[in-house]
């Protein structure tokens, strides 16, 4: 498989991000940014969040509608992306939209647009350059499987709606897992599977 090709585009925190070895890398998180596109991802993932360290919310990766793949932060970075699971981890985000703009509407909680077969491809070609780079690297799950919590839906209190869905039911496990090396991971339940 030919290299992918990679934008580089770090965040303006990046440096302020904590740094580590590469053999502590031994998941990736797939995420659906849930937002309307590009542009919007970008904006968000340079919001700061955290006044201590004035840095942010952020995958590593991100792949836009056309495969087109960008780096936000750089592998050897923790970037904050699955709480308690950050440290070995690297974050890859999909566009999507997701249940944008009502994420805890529960009248709009189902994901309706499929993931794009040119982003597919280019999260497996990922994926792959990935698993040769990190020789630790052997579990891969979704934000739903590592954050099961539970919040009041912003329209009805009393209904109580999953925190985190994506890559959410339209992502296609089974031809993204077919010849990764990867394991799909979950937390057993002594784990944390929350912030």
């Amino acid at each position: 498989m030919p290299a992918l090709a990679i934008d580089n585009w770090p965040l303006p925190y990046e440096e302020r991000l904590a740094t580590r070895p590469s053999s502590a890398i031994d998941l990736v998180v797939i995420h659906c940014t849930e937002l309307a596109d590009m542009k919007m991802a970008r904006e968000f993932g340079e919001r700061i969040h955290y006044a201590g360290t004035r840095t942010g919310n952020s995958g590593h990766y991100y792949i836009d509608l056309d495969g087109k793949v960008f780096r936000f932060v750089a592998d050897n970075r923790v970037a904050n992306h699955t709480f308690s699971y950050n440290p070995r981890s690297i974050g890859i985000e999909l566009i999507n939209i997701g249940r944008y703009p009502h994420w805890g509407d529960s009248r709009y909680q189902a994901f309706t647009v499929t993931y794009t077969q040119a982003q597919i491809d280019s999260l497996r070609a990922l994926l792959a350059q990935l698993r040769n780079d990190y020789i630790n690297l052997h579990w891969i799950a979704g934000h739903e499987d590592l954050d099961r919590r539970l919040e009041p839906a912003s329209d009805d209190p009393s209904t109580l709606l999953p925190r985190r869905q994506d890559p959410g039911p339209l992502f296609p496990w089974a031809g993204v897992l077919e010849g990764s090396g990867l394991e799909r991971m979950s937390p057993k339940p002594s784990e944390p599977s929350h912030y």
